[in-house]
């Protein structure tokens, strides 16, 4: 696996050693319970992956490269880099600008751009239509395309489906940037819609098995779809392919769901010309942080914290995870928690950051299971720990944690 240079700020002293220790001991990846550290009054279970993406480091590589390398240009992102608030923070106090918000309102007009400005794509890519609209003014969108590689795996497999005339079928949020991106680049080959669960799923699968009438896809899908869709000729071959942060489960679920509905309309045996198997789409880092945050699920925990920004989707995933089991907490940072009594939280149900109060049990051992999101730091992450300790009085020595779990460092 690649190493990335990123700034050291975004690096751990606790963090960082979990990580290298773990990778020595599990090469390939097949051990997902959790890192237990104990430190006598309270004990943390980290989950076995969490944290930077091979895609997020990428970003940040580039972003920071971009910084160093044109001194004294104007720099540009067309929105955030990654849905963390630090990451995005810390670049614009840099001197970068970004050009729109997370929903495409602009903040600068394209013809305030000049010649001899930088443009940084994100990491979730961008549509078409931006990318030449950029070519036109003579910006270069390679140097600095910050565009994950998962993501444009997932680009690149339907264009070929699309050649083969599969309709490619988004799971994903339709007002997310990748989405969004995937959508656009999807279109130039194949017909494609947007669907955003399970549900969406069934109701598609009922369309194509005649339950419900095709009109009905017409105005349930309306603004998901691409142009001219024809339900009668782009329902006979399918593909699913999904945003990359999706629940990994959950777009399996669908894909599932779509292939028996594929094998009931015309048959096993047809199977291959009605649907295209795309598992090999799913990105791999998404994949682990969700089966090391289902891990964690098998332990016994008294609550969780998971750390990322409130506008990340794969951080709410891992929160909606975890909160099937514990009470879970989704902060941003360490700040969030108040104090030993308070901590301010992103509830998933309002979307809107609470107060909760006594939320450390008062008992003899307190166990907390921690993950973040794969835009979060690590650095984050070690704050975190390290202010939740600071509430526990005759903890264990952090060095002495760190040798009983790994052996001697």
């Amino acid at each position: 696996m690649k190493k990335f240079d990123i700034p050291d700020f975004y690096k751990s002293s606790i963090i960082s050693l979990i990580k290298e220790k773990r990778r020595d001991e599990d090469k390939k990846n097949q051990n997902f319970t959790p890192t237990k550290l104990d430190f006598g009054p309270v004990e943390f279970l980290i989950a076995r992956h969490f944290g930077f993406c091979y895609g997020v480091e990428n970003a940040i590589e580039i972003a920071y490269k971009a910084i160093e390398q044109n001194p004294g240009k104007r720099i540009f992102l067309l929105s955030e880099m990654i849905h963390n608030p630090h990451v995005n923070n810390d670049l614009q106090k840099r001197g970068i600008q970004f050009i729109m918000d997370n929903h495409g309102n602009q903040y600068i007009q394209w013809d305030e751009l000049k010649s001899d400005d930088i443009i940084i794509i994100p990491a979730f890519g961008t549509t078409v239509e931006i990318e030449n609209l950029l070519r036109e003014k003579g910006f270069d969108i390679i140097q600095y395309n910050t565009t994950c590689p998962f993501v444009e795996k997932v680009w690149n497999r339907a264009e070929v489906l699309g050649k083969q005339n599969y309709t490619i079928i988004i799971h994903g949020k339709a007002y997310h940037e990748e989405t969004k991106a995937t959508f656009s680049h999807t279109i130039r080959n194949s017909q494609s819609v947007i669907i955003r669960n399970i549900n969406e799923a069934k109701f598609l699968s009922e369309i194509i098995l005649n339950v419900r009438p095709k009109e009905e896809f017409y105005s349930y899908f309306a603004g998901k779809y691409s142009a001219n869709f024809d339900v009668e000729r782009d329902l006979k071959r399918i593909g699913v392919v999904n945003q990359t942060t999706m629940l990994a489960s959950e777009t399996q679920e669908i894909a599932d769901l779509l292939r028996d509905t594929m094998i009931k309309k015309y048959g096993e045996e047809n199977l291959k010309e009605h649907f295209a198997d795309t598992r090999d789409t799913l990105c791999y880092a998404t994949n682990n942080n969700q089966s090391a945050t289902i891990a964690l699920k098998n332990e016994d925990a008294d609550f969780a914290i998971v750390i990322g920004g409130y506008n990340s989707s794969n951080t709410s995933h891992l929160a909606e995870l975890l909160s099937q089991k514990f009470i879970t907490y989704l902060i941003s940072d360490a700040s969030k928690i108040y104090s030993d009594k308070v901590i301010f939280h992103f509830d998933l149900n309002s979307h809107k950051e609470i107060k909760t109060e006594n939320y450390i049990p008062q008992k003899e051992k307190v166990r907390i299971a921690i993950t973040s999101g794969a835009s979060s730091p690590d650095s984050i992450v070690d704050d975190v720990i390290r202010k939740l300790l600071s509430f526990f009085e005759n903890t264990i020595d952090i060095n002495t944690v760190l040798n009983n779990a790994f052996g001697k460092l």
